[in-house]
């Protein structure tokens, strides 16, 4: 098994953040398929981008760092199983996240999100005084 990324103990139990694999794949797909209004689906980073919280050697969160460039990295799919919601996991996430983006010298971070409250109380804002990422679909 590979070694956590991060490792906490949450109320008694053991968590692990750590690299996703390839194996870990099926279980990220059906983690993000819970979401289907929340999440896209299609078009998901490869394994090796993603970092999955384990508890109990159960996957029940992901979110994956896709980098593009030195400059610029994105936060995105970020999952925590339903009952396993506001225990930190996403938090832990993305502070896994946003350590491998230093460790790849990426200097900005974004995200797309629908819940912009807890993304701001991990650090993000909006780009000169913006309020939306508008996008299009071709």
């Amino acid at each position: 098994m590979d070694r956590p990324f991060f490792s906490n103990r949450m109320r008694g139990k053991d968590m692990d953040i750590r690299k996703a694999s390839a194996t870990d794949m099926p279980a990220i797909l059906k983690l993000i398929g819970a979401y289907p209004d929340e999440l896209m689906q299609d078009n998901l980073p490869p394994a090796d981008a993603f970092f999955i919280a384990i508890e109990n050697e159960e996957i029940v969160g992901c979110c994956a760092l896709e980098i593009y460039s030195k400059r610029l990295a994105e936060v995105r799919s970020l999952a925590v199983r339903k009952d396993f919601q506001h225990k930190g996991i996403a938090k832990q996430l993305i502070r896994a996240c946003t350590a491998q983006a230093k460790e790849n010298a990426v200097y900005e971070l974004f995200c797309i999100t629908g819940n912009p409250d807890f993304f701001e109380k991990q650090g993000f804002g909006s780009f000169k005084k913006e309020k939306y990422a508008l996008i299009k679909i071709l």
